[in-house]
């Protein structure tokens, strides 16, 4: 299968932050499962494992469709708008 254009399109990855943190759950005093970093502007929101599910929120704000993983020895992709997964 090949991938979708919005995977496609990712020339260059936008990193990940050296200490990444989900803002938001710090906000709130909770706590999250994985990180993600949206690939159009660089937030960094918890993944759909953690309780707050806010890269999906974030994605569902700003119809931003890449996010890639924030964790240790990932190096792959999710695409909101089609589903789909890739490695980069």
């Amino acid at each position: 299968m090949s991938l979708c254009q919005h995977l496609q399109a990712i020339e260059t990855v936008v990193p990940v932050p050296a200490n990444p943190v989900c803002t938001e759950c710090l906000a709130l005093g909770d706590t999250w499962v994985h990180l993600r970093v949206c690939q159009d502007c660089g937030h960094v929101g918890c993944c759909d494992s953690s309780k707050n599910k806010h890269a999906t929120h974030h994605f569902q704000a700003t119809q931003h469709p890449v996010v890639v993983s924030a964790e240790p020895g990932e190096q792959w992709a999710w695409c909101y708008v089609d589903s789909q997964m890739g490695e980069y």
